[in-house]
């Protein structure tokens, strides 16, 4: 017998016992120069198996139009290069605390409510897309010689939903694009979420960071027999916006993946690099038990506090885990490969252009849309990740009224005839002057990240409720995107009007140079904006992903490979208030260090 199998209480590789001993990486998240490293890493903590979960979103921006689907494939080669067996989680919803849960915004946007379920529109979708990603995959199955041993039937389901019809299709689905490994299910060990999650015929495995033996108890309640797996053991946690980080000690995730391996079952360390959520693509929570509460962004930086930090480095993390999986491993674990360098001390960034955001949109915006009676929202302008400006009259004349926005998504920064009026937010979402007619008012709203998780996923970003004076909508919005992706486009911001820095207002584009000498080797360094509140950086058109000074990040992850011997572009986009026109290129910390 060959292959990969679910053989009695356990695993099977080519006809002998096999347990897996997998660590979560998503290539997405890491550059792909870096990726060798990093699955070396992996390998040397004592992992035979790696996994990655795959987002829809990225690789489909709009219908039909693909991007790079192929990375995925690339992925997998190095994976089996590195000596790595590969689980792929491919969706279609992933959560990982990336935008919308990994489901296009195209997608939400038509299909609503109706996500995750059986609608024919929606499962059409999926297929399309399947039908594009999952013959790389089965071309790279353990039977064709490739890495892939397993592949997931959609992700925590049990935790959104009981459409057990639209699970099992979507198995057949997995199965008609030709994947013959074995198929599995994930989701926490609670009886809701797997009698709502659990396919019949297909394994199930259950996710959670502590009390091994009780997550298992109750996963045996639902599967008898079958191999014991823990396909998400969190051995760390996310950071988000305004929170202090979570960090978990070594010493007690050790002894936790220890009570994972006792009870004779298989394990993927959640994660064991977590990487960078690069160009906006960070997501969002909701607070509160029916996550009906307030909208919690996830930060840029996905280090996780997992054993090898954002930066690729081993911490103490690593080495109290390696030395638990060593006692399960067929032979001795090698040697890590080298740290990667930081840059050897602090470069000044000097900046020394600003552009006018008005500048910017008009630069790089799309087509101004309107006039509408009602505000689009982002869906209804097809935009993922960036902002649009909302302009609307208030007619006069008319004495001051209080001036608000009813369904906003997810901050707006508010200007009355060009002054600015203040922030607004989903909670504080009324301006704190009245505002007179006749007046111009516009309003440039940014999404904080889309939900990921709960029943609030596919929200709608924007204003989708209206724009109110007193008590009365204004109509005849006009509404203008500025998409992150158009910074991506070559030679994208040559007709950004830009001059002189120290003319430049508060918001808008802001471009420097910073000179480095000696970076062949350099592994990666850290970008810190002291004094600037919230916006995106780029370093030679790279996008690095969100800044905000409501903390706890304070230095941007920027991997070595992006970075150029000599002259080095720096942009800034700066939505709220500028700092200082010099920043600091160094050898960066994660998040989990401040």
């Amino acid at each position: 017998m060959t292959g990969f199998a679910v053989v009695d209480d356990g695993f099977s590789l080519d006809g002998r016992p096999f347990r897996l001993l997998s660590g979560a990486l998503h290539y997405f998240r890491v550059h792909e120069a870096q990726w060798t490293h990093r699955l070396a890493m992996l390998r040397a903590m004592g992992l035979n198996c790696v996994e990655t979960y795959v987002p829809w979103n990225l690789h489909e921006p709009s219908p039909g139009v693909l991007r790079d689907v192929g990375a995925l494939g690339r992925f997998l080669d190095a994976a089996r290069g590195a000596g790595l067996l590969a689980v792929v989680r491919p969706g279609p919803y992933i959560c990982a605390e990336w935008e919308n849960g990994g489901l296009p915004a195209w997608v939400t946007g038509r299909y609503g409510r109706r996500v995750r379920t059986r609608d024919a529109g929606y499962t059409a979708a999926v297929a399309r897309w399947f039908g594009e990603l999952l013959p790389q995959v089965a071309e790279r199955q353990v039977t064709a010689g490739g890495p892939v041993v397993m592949v997931q039937v959609e992700n925590e389901y049990g935790s959104y939903g009981s459409d057990l019809v639209y699970l099992e299709e979507l198995a057949a689905l997995v199965r008609r694009c030709g994947v013959t490994v074995p198929l599995f299910t994930s989701d926490g060990p609670e009886d809701h979420m797997l009698s709502g999650g659990s396919v019949p015929g297909v394994l199930a495995t259950a996710n959670f960071g502590s009390g091994a033996r009780e997550g298992f108890g109750v996963l045996r309640r639902h599967r008898p027999h079958g191999p014991l797996m823990c396909m998400e053991f969190w051995c760390g946690w996310f950071g988000q916006w305004g929170v202090e980080p979570v960090v978990r000690d070594a010493a007690g995730a050790a002894e936790e993946l220890r009570e994972i391996l006792e009870c004779g079952a298989s394990v993927n360390v959640y994660m064991a690099h977590g990487g960078t959520s690069f160009a906006g693509w960070a997501g969002a929570n909701r607070s509160g038990p029916l996550q009906d509460g307030a909208l919690l962004p996830t930060v840029t930086s996905y280090d996780y506090d997992a054993p090898v930090d954002e930066y690729g480095r081993a911490t103490p993390k690593f080495w109290a885990l390696r030395e638990v999986l060593a006692e399960y491993a067929e032979g001795p674990l090698p040697d890590p490969p080298p740290a990667p360098a930081g840059l050897a001390g602090p470069v000044r960034v000097s900046l020394s252009e600003g552009a006018p955001l008005s500048g910017v949109l008009a630069a790089l915006g799309d087509p101004e849309s309107g006039p509408h009676g009602v505000p689009p929202t982002f869906e209804d302008l097809g935009v993922d990740r960036g902002l649009v400006r909302y302009e609307v009259r208030v007619p006069g004349p008319r004495r001051p009224y209080p001036l608000g926005v009813a369904g906003l998504r997810d901050r707006a920064v508010v200007y009355v005839d060009g002054v600015r009026a203040g922030v607004l937010t989903e909670e504080d979402h009324t301006l704190p002057e009245p505002v007179a007619g006749p007046a111009r008012v516009e309003l440039w709203v940014e999404s904080l990240g889309r939900v990921n998780y709960g029943p609030r996923l596919g929200e709608s970003k924007g204003i989708t409720g209206g724009v109110l004076h007193e008590r009365q909508f204004l109509h005849g919005v006009r509404a203008r995107a500025l998409r992150l992706d158009a910074f991506g486009e070559p030679g994208a911001v040559e007709g950004v009007p830009f001059g002189d820095v120290r003319e430049a207002g508060p918001t808008g584009l802001f471009r420097g140079y910073a000179e480095l000498s000696g970076t062949a080797g350099a592994g990666h360094a850290g970008l810190r904006l002291p004094g600037w509140t919230r916006g995106f950086a780029w370093v030679n058109g790279f996008c690095l992903g969100r800044y905000w000074s409501a903390g706890p990040q304070h230095t941007l992850y920027v991997p070595g490979p992006v970075l150029r011997e000599g002259t080095n572009e720096v942009w800034v986009l700066e939505l709220e208030g500028a700092g200082g026109p010099v920043l600091e290129l160094g050898p960066g910390v994660p998040v989990r260090e401040g």
